[in-house]
């Protein structure tokens, strides 16, 4: 056990030998002080690990002594220790970042325990969560292992997603590679899943199927409109469960989440399929047939994602919505600024969608620009990039106005992303998409196996530009590569974040129902 060294001020220290004894008859030294001036001066002598300071002695109180510490050694825990209930005495230690507040008489277990939860917390978090996990570890490798439907795995993938955040809070991560071994194997049964029930989600009419992409506005965004009540909707593009896990709690000062819930999306996993189906209420086949002056395909160079607005239309029109909604996508910062200076005229709207495109930026910023790669190496950086760039944002600056507001707001994404460290050769000529996690063209040439193959693209409701187009989905953490210049294609893509594809983290989408606190 670590070493750890404790200073004591108090002006009746004497009678407090018992409880000194305690805590030296389990390994901690302790060195004891009279008054609030002995301890500043104690602690800029020598180091401490905490410090337990009496609220009343005489001279120095120990609300000063608390001060001179902080600018001495600002890290150092401090535990105020006072007879006094006083709340003006309590909110000027909180103030002051104590560690612990204890109010006297006090006996040997609460010192033990305010020590413990100080300065042993993390390796008692740690050794916990190991253990809850490792008894876990076989549930859910037995969940995925039976017969199971989509409503279990996504049980199972927002368990893996508890441990991953969980684990990666402890001190040494002693679990991480046992947690990365389950999660790839718990992806190798999921794509299996999705091969054998997809087209048949999409061709059964009563079979037991999630809600897809372009069921969500209808079933779970339309009923929650309600006539002279603003309704927000939220789309982060690209954003994973854990990714919106390590968000919440940002949001958890305003909001209650009313629904925590999820929906699968369609494939192709990207923002050109997906979203698209988000908000117009269709599939690929039916916008590409039915909208042809809407839909780009994959034979054009023009952005795939130009007019959500229009689809967005289509959708309200369809289910025969007369109501007045808006449409922003921000992809700027100075996008996001003039949605918030505009933001008593959406309150104005009955429904107001808002695109928010910065994590799928961040995750093709990280394969091409060495420096975000270097800043999120792991997916443990990763999460701490999109935090850090959420806490900063204009969209939470627009979700606190939401708040205040006393609106409502529906959160979700279009598709997840998946960290790719294995190439699978493929061949194509020069009309074959470029995505790393699927193609789609004719005459591809690839070994069967770790993919999803679909060899008629209208079972998968999705554009067949001519007579021999196929689609082949990339399952797992596989990603495409083709013969030529393959060693550079490799390196350079290898340990990226792509999407298209079939995994956990791409087509399990996170949606939340959130009412304000306010």
């Amino acid at each position: 056990m670590q070493k750890f060294n404790i200073l004591w001020a108090d002006d009746e220290i004497d009678l407090l030998k018992p409880h000194i004894l305690f805590l030296q008859q389990r390994g901690y030294d302790v060195v004891t002080v009279n008054s609030g001036l002995d301890a500043v001066e104690k602690v800029e002598e020598q180091n401490f690990d905490i410090v337990f300071l009496d609220e009343m002695m005489p001279g120095m109180t120990g609300l000063e002594a608390l001060q001179q510490i902080k600018i001495l050694k600002p890290q150092v825990p401090v535990v105020m220790i006072t007879k006094s209930e006083e709340e003006h005495i309590m909110n000027d230690a909180i103030g002051a970042k104590i560690a612990d507040y204890l109010i006297k008489p006090i006996n040997p277990n609460q010192i033990l325990l305010s020590v413990k939860k100080i300065l042993q917390n993390k390796q008692l978090i740690s050794e916990k969560t190991n253990l809850s996990y490792q008894q876990d570890f076989r549930n859910i490798s037995m969940a995925y292992n039976d017969a199971i439907d989509h409503e279990e795995w996504t049980d199972i993938y927002k368990k893996l997603t508890y441990w991953e955040l969980e684990i990666d809070e402890t001190e040494n991560k002693s679990m991480q590679e046992v947690l990365e071994t389950q999660k790839v194997e718990a992806n190798a049964n999921f794509a299996k899943f999705i091969k054998e029930n997809y087209l048949d989600w999409l061709n059964e009419p009563n079979i037991k199927r999630p809600t897809l992409s372009h069921q969500v506005m209808k079933e779970m965004v339309f009923p929650k409109l309600t006539p002279g009540k603003p309704l927000f909707f939220v789309v982060i593009d690209n954003l994973r469960l854990d990714q919106w896990e390590i968000i919440e709690p940002l949001l958890s000062e305003y909001f209650v989440v009313e629904k925590d819930d999820t929906y699968f999306s369609i494939l192709p996993t990207t923002t050109a399929f997906s979203r698209n189906a988000l908000f117009s209420g269709m599939m690929p086949s039916d916008m590409a047939r039915l909208h042809p002056d809407l839909w780009e395909g994959e034979d054009t160079d023009e952005g795939k994602n130009n007019k959500e607005e229009e689809f967005l239309q289509i959708n309200l029109k369809k289910n025969r919505l007369n109501i007045k909604a808006s449409y922003n996508k921000i992809l700027q910062v100075n996008q996001g600024k003039a949605v918030l200076e505009q933001f008593s005229n959406l309150l104005k709207n009955d429904l107001n969608v808002l695109v928010y495109n910065f994590v799928d930026m961040m995750s093709h910023a990280r394969t091409d620009m060495k420096m975000i790669r270097e800043l999120a190496p792991n997916e443990s950086a990763y999460r701490s990039l999109t935090h850090s760039w959420f806490l900063h944002s204009s969209l939470f600056e627009l979700f606190k106005k939401i708040s205040e507001a006393g609106a409502e707001v529906i959160v979700t994404t279009d598709h997840g992303t998946k960290r790719v460290n294995k190439p699978y050769k493929i061949i194509g000529d020069r009309n074959v998409t470029t995505n790393l996690r699927y193609k789609q063209g004719k005459n591809l040439n690839f070994e069967s196996g770790k993919v999803f193959e679909i060899s008629k693209p209208e079972l998968a409701k999705l554009p067949k530009f001519n007579i021999s187009t196929s689609y082949v989905f990339a399952v797992e953490d596989y990603f495409f590569a083709y013969p030529n210049n393959y060693n550079y294609y490799v390196n350079y893509y290898k340990d990226t974040f792509q999407h298209g594809g079939v995994s956990l983290e791409e087509i399990i989408v996170p949606i939340m129902h959130m009412i304000p606190k306010k």
